[in-house]
């Protein structure tokens, strides 16, 4: 128990040092990158900084937590407490268990934090500010479909759950069968409320002796049941930066209605999936450092490190994108990946597990 505190301690020390350190390096960099573009507002300045942390933490949080078990091992070493704990009869899986548990609670707090939208859409919300001066920006000429119905918003405004300009298309065996048209929809109690409208339905028959096109106004429609503003807007504008719910949600909702729910998919597997490469890599990396600096260039074995652990992310996020465009299936993009990682850890921990 004494061994699991210390390490973890320290464990944990390197991993705060270094995420901040990362986080503000990005911060300030893209700070001086975009101040001139940012608004003058010292409230949306620091709104747009807190995102930029936001989108940071969760890009650079798997890395900080495989740099800062490199870190801890090299400080070991170099303190001679690795050589110690294996003289009083620990093995090498008791010095691993801490960084592989410490480092699997990180992660399962990092995925958490993906059901709140002001982390998982960080850096939409930060692109906002710098373009519009607001963190949500209205959606222009948005057309989808849904169930046997097309519709079509001229604007949407996430925030106000509004839509202006609603022309909904009525479908059937191919035919045109109504158009309802309004000037706005409000989203309430599950569904989107229409107040006002008029509906025009086109006769079944098209010669000269039909009656012509029908014309009645309606009041109190609901189109849409299910699907939230900010849902609208990531599912229909091809965004990938779902919030859990938001992503399940989603993915209920449209996989019967023969729509590519490959995006939302990558979503989820990006959440749940991605970050559990870091327990993977931690242990990968563990075993290949001797444990007295006699047997070590520290310095060689450092930057060995750090270069393949930057490779390795780098080759995984490039397949994410990849992934993201629907150029290959997110579960050859994100999911493969990451089970070849943890086979070969396993593979490892099973090998030393019974050497001391």
């Amino acid at each position: 128990m004494l061994l699991f505190k210390y390490i973890s301690f320290h464990y944990l020390k390197f991993f705060f040092i270094i995420l901040s350190a990362l986080v503000m390096f990005l911060v300030g960099f893209d700070y001086m990158d975009n101040a001139d573009s940012l608004s003058e507002s010292a409230n949306l300045m620091l709104i747009y900084l807190v995102y930029k942390a936001f989108f940071a933490i969760d890009m650079l949080l798997p890395l900080s937590l495989i740099f800062a078990m490199i870190s801890t091992k090299i400080f070991l070493i170099r303190s001679n407490a690795l050589v110690s704990f294996y003289s009083l009869g620990y093995s090498r899986i008791d010095v691993l268990r801490p960084f592989v548990v410490v480092s699997t609670l990180v992660i399962v707090l990092f995925i958490s934090l993906h059901s709140l939208s002001s982390f998982s859409r960080a850096e939409e919300f930060s692109k906002n500010i710098r373009k519009n001066s607001a963190y949500l920006s209205p959606t222009k000429d948005l057309f989808f479909t849904h169930k046997d119905k097309y519709i079509y918003f001229s604007e949407m405004l996430p925030l106000q759950e509004k839509a202006k300009g609603i022309r909904v298309f009525t479908i059937k065996d191919n035919v045109l069968k109504e158009v309802i048209v309004a000037s706005s929809a409000v989203y309430r109690d599950d569904s989107w409320y229409i107040r006002k409208a008029d509906i025009i339905t086109k006769p079944d028959d098209m010669s000269f002796d039909s009656p012509g096109m029908r014309i009645k106004e309606g009041k109190g429609l609901k189109i849409l049941e299910g699907f939230r503003p900010k849902m609208l807007d990531q599912v229909y504008e091809g965004k990938v930066n779902f919030t859990i719910k938001d992503a399940i949600d989603a993915l209920f909702l449209l996989k019967d209605q023969n729509i590519n729910i490959s995006a939302i998919k990558g979503a989820l597997y990006k959440i749940f999936i991605y970050p559990f490469f870091v327990p993977c890599l931690v242990v990968i990396i563990f075993f290949f450092v001797p444990i007295s600096v006699r047997f070590l260039n520290v310095s060689l074995f450092s930057f060995g490190a750090i270069l393949a652990t930057l490779l390795f992310w780098g080759v995984l996020f490039m397949l994410i994108e990849i992934s993201n465009n629907k150029i290959i299936p997110s579960e050859v993009g994100v999911v493969a990946p990451v089970v070849i990682l943890f086979l070969i850890a396993l593979r490892q921990w099973r090998k030393y597990r019974l050497r001391r």
